[in-house]
């Protein structure tokens, strides 16, 4: 399985969070600061975690140094629920 997502980051949030839709962009809160690649690096470990697949199946596709960013998640084995409700009010397939 494969997800392909655009989305805009809101780095040195108080937590992470998927924050909702912002336009036709995912608005993903994160706690890390837009330093020296750390927020890619911490977004693409949250989305790991959350999605149940390892570090390696998250990359940046598009973005890898703006806001807004395109990013592929493979092989993942369990969406969140606000992902999933998220996803299908855009009519996104996953």
């Amino acid at each position: 399985m494969e997800l392909l997502v655009s989305l805009v980051i809101q780095p040195k949030a108080s937590r992470d969070q998927i924050v909702g839709w912002l336009g036709e962009e995912l608005k993903i809160a994160i706690t890390a600061p837009p330093v020296d690649g750390k927020a890619n690096e911490h977004l693409r470990r949250y989305l790991a975690k959350i999605c149940g697949t390892s570090f390696s199946k998250v990359t940046v596709v598009k973005g890898e140094t703006n806001r807004h960013k395109t990013i592929k998640i493979e092989d993942y084995k369990k969406l969140p629920g606000n992902l999933k409700s998220l996803l299908d009010e855009k009519g996104i397939n996953y």
